[in-house]
Order: C-alpha cells, then sequence, then structure tokens
C-alpha cells in the first residue's frame, strides 16, 4: 500500500533576487512560532546562510531543496520525511521564480514548487513603484499553468496611500489576495558579506533583527490565510529513499570529528546524519578555543569564513600542531572549501601572512571577487578513500581565494573539472595521505556512498592503529 504524508507547504518566491524573501520568510516561520506552529523551513538551492537564520528562527534544521544536487524523489522525500512532524512547511526560494540553468528554467524555483506541488506566495519589492505591480503579478501568476500563484506579499511600501495603490491594483487586475505588507524599514536589514547575509552562528546580536523583522510579520501577515492555502497543498508520497540506520553498539561506533564553530559553519545536515546512519558517532571540534583534539578515528571539516577569523585559527597553534600530526598519521580527512584553506601552508590577508595546518603545500590569496561560483561536475579521475574511481560527483562551489606558491611534488588530484572552477579549472581534490580536500561542496542526498566510504576509511584507520 502506497504510503502518504499531508504536510501544509508554501513556497516564499519573488520576481527577483533581493525582492525580501529572506526577510519575509524569516518573518513569517518566526510568526507562525509565535503562533504555535511546528515549521519546518527549506530552502531552495546550494545555500548555508539563509539556512542558518531559517534554522534559527524556526528552531528546526533547515533543510535545502535542489533539482541539481538531488534528484525528485529525493525532494518529495526530503519534504515529506523532515516535515512529518511539522504542522507547515515553508520553503524560501532562490533568486527570481523562474530563473534557472536554462530557457526551460531548470532549477529554478518554480520547478521545486512543481515537484512537491506546493502553492506560491509572490514577494513584490515595491519600491518606486505603484500601479506596474498589477502587469507584473499578473505576468507570473499566468506565466506557467502549473505554478499555482497563491497570493502576494507587498515589501518596501512607502505609506498609506502608496499601500492603498498597491493592493487597489492587485485585487482589480489579478484577482489574487495580498496576504501582508511589509513596510520600509532599515533596522531589519542583516548584513552582508560577499556570499550573502552574515551566517546566524557568527553573531548573537543580530537576534534583534530577527526580533523585529518577527514583531512586523505578527502585524502585517494574515497568517490564518496562509496557513489556509498551505493546506490545500496535496499529499506526498512517504517513501524510504533515504539509507536506512546502521545499528551498532555505540562503543564500537567509529568516531568522526567535525570542526564545527564560527569560522567552519558550513554543513548540510543530512551529510551529518548521513554519517550517523553509516555508523559514525559524530565529535565536535572548535579549531577556534579547543586546545587539543578528541579521539577521533576520521575528520569532516566543512565551509564556512576561515578568513575572517584568520588570527585566531592561527594564533591556536596546539590545535594546528595536533591536527598535522594525525594527518601524518595517516588520519582520514575530508575537507571542503575552508576546510581546504585551513590546511594549506598560511592564509594571506592583505599584507598579513596567517599560518594555517601547514599540510598541503600552497598558501591561500584572498581576492575582492569570486574565483569559482555555481554548479560543478567532477569526474573521479585518482583512487582515494572516498569516492569510487571515474564516477561523477556533483557539487557546488563558491569561493573568493586563489592557490598560491603550489608545489604539487608528491600530491594527486583526485578530481577532473567537467563544469566549474576548482583549484585551476582542470583538477581539484588534494590528494596526500588519506586526506581529500577540496574546493567543491557535496550533498548527501545526490552522492550516494560517500558517507559510507569515509566511515568505512575511519574503521580502516582505527583497525591499523590498534595493530599498532
Amino acid at each position: 500500500m502506497k504510503r502518504e504524508q499531508k504536510i501544509p507547504r508554501i513556497v516564499i518566491s519573488a520576481p527577483h533576487g533581493q525582492s525580501g524573501k529572506t526577510t519575509v520568510s524569516i518573518g513569517l516561520i518566526g510568526a507562525l512560532v509565535k503562533n504555535g506552529f511546528a515549521v519546518q523551513p527549506f530552502k531552495k538551492g546550494p545555500d548555508y546562510i539563509d539556512p542558518s537564520w531559517l534554522s534559527r528562527v524556526s528552531g528546526r534544521l533547515c533543510r535545502n531543496l535542489d533539482c541539481f544536487l538531488m534528484d525528485e524523489d529525493g525532494i518529495r522525500a526530503s519534504v515529506a520525511q523532515t516535515g512529518a512532524d511539522a504542522q507547515i512547511a515553508v520553503i524560501e526560494g532562490a533568486m527570481g521564480m523562474f530563473d534557472g540553468l536554462d530557457l526551460e528554467g531548470s532549477g529554478s524555483t518554480a520547478q521545486i514548487a512543481k515537484i512537491i506541488e506546493a502553492p506560491v506566495i509572490l514577494v513584490v519589492n515595491c519600491n518606486r513603484m505603484t500601479r506596474s505591480v498589477a502587469p507584473l503579478v499578473k505576468g507570473f501568476k499566468d506565466f506557467d499553468p502549473q505554478i499555482k500563484v497563491a497570493g502576494v506579499i507587498l515589501n518596501n511600501v512607502a505609506r498609506p496611500r502608496h499601500q492603498d495603490i498597491l493592493i487597489g491594483s492587485i485585487e482589480k487586475y489579478c484577482d489574487l489576495p495580498v496576504l501582508g505588507v511589509i513596510p520600509k524599514n532599515t533596522k531589519f536589514s542583516i548584513p552582508n558579506r560577499h556570499l550573502g547575509l552574515i551566517p546566524a552562528e557568527e553573531n548573537d546580536r543580530l537576534q534583534q533583527a530577527i526580533d523585529d523583522i518577527v514583531t512586523i510579520a505578527q502585524e502585517t501577515l494574515d497568517l490564518n490565510k496562509i496557513y489556509e492555502i498551505a493546506a490545500q497543498a496535496p499529499a506526498l508520497p512517504l517513501e524510504d529513499t533515504f539509507d536506512e540506520a546502521v545499528t551498532c553498539d555505540l562503543k564500537d561506533s567509529v568516531k568522526v570529528g567535525i570542526i564545527k564553530d564560527r569560522s567552519f559553519s558550513f554543513y548540510y545536515p543530512e551529510n551529518l546524519e548521513s554519517l550517523e546512519r553509516a555508523g559514525a558517532e559524530l565529535v565536535y571540534i572548535n579549531a577556534l578555543e579547543d586546545k587539543k583534539l578528541p579521539p577521533m578515528d576520521a575528520l569532516f571539516i566543512g565551509g564556512g569564513f576561515p578568513e575572517i577569523f584568520v588570527r585566531e585559527l592561527g594564533q591556536n597553534q596546539m590545535i594546528r600542531i595536533a591536527l598535522s600530526r594525525e594527518i601524518e598519521a595517516g588520519l582520514p580527512v575530508y575537507a571542503e572549501c575552508g576546510g581546504l584553506m585551513y590546511l594549506g601552508r598560511s592564509i594571506i590577508h592583505g599584507e598579513e601572512h596567517h599560518p594555517m595546518v601547514g599540510v598541503l603545500p600552497f598558501d591561500v590569496l584572498l581576492k575582492n571577487k569570486p574565483q569559482g561560483h555555481g554548479y560543478t561536475l567532477m569526474e573521479v579521475d585518482k583512487e582515494n578513500p572516498f569516492f569510487t574511481l571515474h564516477t561523477t560527483v556533483k557539487g557546488h562551489e563558491f569561493h573568493n581565494s586563489c592557490l598560491i606558491n603550489l608545489d604539487t611534488r608528491g600530491i594527486d588530484f583526485a578530481f577532473k573539472v567537467h563544469r566549474g572552477h576548482g583549484i585551476d579549472g582542470k583538477k581539484d581534490g588534494f590528494l596526500y595521505k588519506n586526506v581529500l580536500a577540496c574546493y567543491n561542496h557535496i550533498h548527501a542526498l545526490g552522492t550516494k556512498g560517500w558517507a559510507e566510504n569515509l566511515v568505512s576509511a575511519a574503521s580502516s584507520f582505527r583497525r591499523e592503529r590498534d595493530d599498532i
């Protein structure tokens, strides 16, 4: 018998980026939580930063939905399974609703909405616009009959007369309800950095911005009507597409270290959960403050902003030396982007050179614009502990750094780059002993076997160590 999961859900989208989707999503989720709802947040596309804010305001881990990294069954399963114990799911879109990889809009927010059969609320930035809002909204409503645009939220509304013209135009010409009006207010803003907003983990003082956004959302959004629209979404198939959990005695499970602090915070929840399902016990490390490493059989270093905390990372010599010793002893290490930067000799910030772990033969130079940005396709070109030879690995990258003073003696590269930039446009994935360090980020739901391979490498390392 086919199982289904009924979960009310809504997609928050917009005509273009910088329309206020994240502000509205934070406000809507926070207002629903304040009203007693359990809200499961999702973010369209490969993103760590917006999800950190949605996780913070909802009290639940935000999940990513991505048509390039995941298949359609995986997307539906993620919503159905992780939202099963929630009363509503809120999915924040990316860019404009129909913006995708090609003329057909592949990978767009609209495609996600179709896959999960969710109604869409359109957020419109009304700065310097009055009656023209009507043809804009009507165009988005009618462009794709498979998309149900169910309502509009107006953002950056200046004054009552402005509001009256906007609402009147939409109601007269578009036959859609206006579900909320967000006034112009600079105190709502969360500071930006080159990858977008500052991650929520970095600065607790930004909580006031969240509180302000939630307060105005409570005052201006029609929560009852929004929930009514979300409840119209049909049931989703509930399939066991995630890997089954490995049952093992905790004392016999391998320990996988995770460096997670303000400098390394880019981790998809599914990547960490997949390691646990594969039989790992996760132990967390703070590279900024810890003075010694915990017992571990492998290490995963995610991305983040090591360049922002480069001084503190460089000053923590004890943890850098300890990690170098473990790597030289054969510790399996998988490192992404920020983790790659951390394992090099130094990070160069302006005129300053800050020492890093030093096991990989390069220095990292920070640049003022992206050196690699977007989706990636990597062919596994060399044997390594984490990926099967000659398979294809999908991922994404966004880095403002490049590697200089590179010495490739004794170094192999795991990946041949077919799409993206990687290290130099041709290769990515430094291989040294049992280390694989790359600019590429992966998502476990679209990279089958990665977690199991990492745990297997950890088991082998523990057995070898125990035999000595």
